[in-house]
């Protein structure tokens, strides 16, 4: 029967409650890793190349070693690593480096401020060597190589919904030795198909690369333990960190533990990069290890999203039909593309729409720049920027509506996408009937000067994998859920709202719990909008198992069939008779302490989702341009969002808010520079630009709910779509202001000013 009928009294999905961790980091009660003292630890502090490419000399650690406190300089022979490839089984450059910022050495001593101190005495002889950190120039056939030493790269991209998509070999691909990857989608003759077309538009378009700009940095624990070693990590996948790190240290994987620490923050920059040489540290050592990076630490060797240079062409029939579609994308990967994107952009250029023909080639560059990372809806912002840009001025040169053309080609259920793969349901077309309505785009021919309001859609595929959940009750007769999954986005407020729906309790009945690697389920990654969706259903069938347990023993209590029962308000009791039943807290007596006549009430599941569950989104922005200095104000923001089913407002909110935010960073302020030498000018707060208070505007949100057929009360995963149209929509909007279209991002008040006086 369906849940409504086996679950009455007040829903608590839809409403806004706060998350269940608000009190504790509010009030700042909550331990990051950072803050959880290691008896016995001493600290790291990492020794950075100050070059972009060079051959190791050598390294002198002998005055280092001198130095108080510190107890030993590690490098790369000190560090036991598998055989492998790519920077995981580098952790310390150990013949060459290949970006500035590259870890060469690790200082450990009894004090930050003694590893610190020690870092500068130790001597590193470097021999430089030509680097390469233009993308185009990367490609050329006479390009200097980035790497001298081979050291292929290996990558994991399940986590971000597009696993098992085999790339084409592209045989025109670039002569050089830096291309890392092709990954080619093609389908018909898109070519001709554009020689036909009543409407053809192209460009060039040009992204940065972006830092996540978590408030955390980068944090590990390690310690041995038993054969092996214990790891709690700011990481947004124990089991993925597992096995990661067995991997790259040759240990059996049932002697490394994971604990999450809690997360201030990931974005998808958090996914296995320093626990390695921390465990390995710890094992060298025989004693606990901690390593918190720096801010600038952290902005110069970590692994933010890749820059990209897209030329893109489309082309459209006359009554705005999309037909075909030309796409060649280089994406600067830098020094290491363990975690490439490059597979991802083959695909998510093609957008939400449906085409006829396509032709989409995406090159992985390697340049030496920092390893490239996850960042997130990895490409999708990038490709959504070109591509929505593009579809403003097909709109234009056909003489139709924006939303009109965008809502005529709107992918639907069983359409192809670029990968040849049908899209499942998707919400988009309810998101583009909302924005069509919305007051904000109806005023957008009723403006001032300077003013221009922009449009964009967007959409991330999602991704689904296995997991697993256990439910039990406690004596109090509330419940608690254990998984292994990590809180990155308030998911545990989503797992306690689908389980206190389904067993008819309260919210704050319910205790969500992150176990270790050595006691919780198999779970997903906190990455690719799969844990609500994922997880979210291991824990819909964990409740449901512990469901029938309750209704099994309420129906020996009552003398009465299990399907005669109802739940109501933490009561089993018989349909229609309310004033006669069993409460949740009398069960619990029942199945706990001695002489119990019951089992444990634990129920267990194990699910993976049928298929994915795109989450669509739609965002308008308001802004106005100062001719004097070119800067750009953005004065309102909408975002309108396919959630699937709202489980908890407030959070489906919080994400939406977030991803306009970053959106707007994208377009307007972030960008890490590098001087013509490789070395990071802006590796701060200080000079790296994000959007502030006062930089972003009021952010309306609409959510719009297409429940997804496989997800957990029709939920799906919603942080990736968040911020994919948004640097589209702000372009959008300044070239509505303009009358200027600017293809690379961020839109700084130089371009602007400079675009506005070429044309005055």
């Amino acid at each position: 029967m369906a849940l409504a009928e086996e679950v009455r009294g007040r829903s608590v999905a839809g409403g806004a409650s706060p998350r269940v961790d608000s009190v504790s980091k509010i009030t700042g009660a909550a331990e990051y890793t950072a803050d959880i003292p290691v008896a016995g630890a001493v600290h790291g502090r990492l020794v950075l190349s100050p070059h972009a490419h060079a051959r190791i000399v050598g390294i002198d650690v002998a005055e280092a070693l001198q130095a108080p406190g510190v107890v030993a300089v590690l490098t790369a022979d000190d560090l036991t690593v598998a055989e492998g490839g790519g920077r995981a089984f580098e952790p310390l450059a150990r013949s060459e480096v290949v970006f500035a910022g590259q870890p060469v050495a690790l200082v450990v001593a009894e004090s930050q401020a003694a590893a610190e101190d020690a870092v500068q005495a130790v001597d590193v002889e470097y021999e430089p060597l030509e680097a390469v950190l233009d993308v185009e120039r990367a490609v050329e056939a006479d390009a200097p190589p980035a790497r001298m030493g081979g050291g292929e790269d290996e990558a994991d991209m399940s986590m971000h919904g597009d696993a098992g998509v085999d790339a084409e070999v592209d045989e025109a691909a670039p002569a050089s030795p830096n291309v890392t990857g092709e990954h080619v989608r093609t389908e018909g003759d898109a070519a001709a198909e554009l020689e036909s077309c009543a409407a053809v538009v192209e460009g060039r378009f040009r992204t940065p690369w972006v830092h996540q700009s978590y408030l955390e940095t980068q944090s590990v624990s390690a310690w041995p333990e038993g054969e092996g070693v214990a790891i709690r990590a700011a990481t947004q996948g124990i089991f993925f960190t597992r096995a990661h790190v067995a991997h790259v240290l040759g240990l059996p994987l049932t002697t490394v533990r994971v604990i999450g620490g809690t997360l201030g923050g990931g974005f998808g920059g958090k996914i296995g990069l320093f626990e390695p040489l921390v465990a390995a540290a710890a094992l060298r050592l025989r004693r606990p290890v901690t390593l918190v990076l720096t801010r600038s630490e952290d902005f110069a060797s970590t692994n933010p999203a890749p820059g990209c240079l897209i030329d893109l062409k489309i082309g459209a029939a006359a009554d705005g039909e999309l037909r075909a579609l030309e796409a060649r994308i280089l994406l600067d990967e830098g020094a290491f593309a363990d975690f490439s994107a490059a597979p991802f952009a083959a695909g998510r250029i093609g957008g939400p729409y449906r085409w006829t023909s396509w032709d989409s080639r995406v090159y992985g560059v390697r340049t030496n720049r920092v390893g490239s990372g996850a960042y997130r809806a990895p490409t999708a912002p990038q490709t959504a920027f070109a591509l929505e840009s593009l579809i403003d001025q097909l709109a234009a040169r056909l003489g139709l509506d924006p939303v009109e053309l965008r809502f005529r080609n709107a992918a639907v259920e069983g359409d192809r996408r670029l990968d040849g793969t049908a899209w499942p349901m998707l919400g988009l077309r309810e998101t583009l009937e909302a924005a069509r309505d919305h007051p904000l785009w109806q005023r957008r021919s009723d403006l001032p000067n300077g003013e221009g309001i922009g449009i964009a859609a967007g959409l991330f595929p999602g991704a689904k994998m296995a997991a697993g959940a256990v439910c039990r009750m406690d004596a109090d007769g509330g419940v608690t859920v254990v998984t292994g999954s990590v809180d990155m986005s308030g998911t545990d407020t989503a797992m306690a709202t689908i389980t206190a729906e389904i067993l008819g309790l309260e919210r704050d009945q319910v205790r969500v719990v992150a176990a270790d690697t050595a006691l919780a389920p198999q779970a997903p990654v906190s990455g690719g909008s799969t844990v609500t969706y994922s997880q979210g259903s291991a824990v819909r069938a964990a409740a449901e198992d512990a469901r029938e347990q309750l209704l099994k023993i309420a129906a020996e209590e009552l003398e009465i069939a299990p399907e005669d029962l109802e739940i109501a308000d933490a009561v089993i009791r018989p349909v229609g008779t309310p004033s006669r039943g069993v409460s949740f807290v009398e069960i619990a007596r029942k199945v706990t302490g001695f002489g119990t006549p019951y089992p444990p009430v634990e129920g267990h599941g194990r699910t993976v989702p049928t298929d994915i569950a795109p989450s669509a989104a739609v965002h308008i922005a308001h802004v106005r341009v100062d001719p004097e200095s070119g800067a750009v104000r953005v004065l309102s923001y909408v975002s309108i969002q396919d959630v699937g089913r709202v489980l908890n407002r407030a959070l489906c909110e919080g994400q939406m808010h977030g991803g306009a935010a970053q959106a707007i960073g994208w377009a307007l302020y972030e960008q890490l520079e590098h001087d013509e030498s490789g070395q990071l000018v802006n590796g701060s707060f200080v000079d790296y630009a994000i959007p502030d208070s006062d930089s972003v505007p009021p952010i309306e949100t609409v959510i719009v709910e297409v429940p997804a057929p496989y997800g957990p009360l029709g939920a799906k995963g919603i942080g990736e779509s968040a911020v994919v149209p948004g640097p589209a929509a702000v372009a959008n909007a300044v070239a509505a202001a303009t009358g200027h279209r600017f293809q690379e991002l961020p839109i700084t008040p130089e371009q602007v000013w400079r675009a506005l006086r070429a044309s005055s």
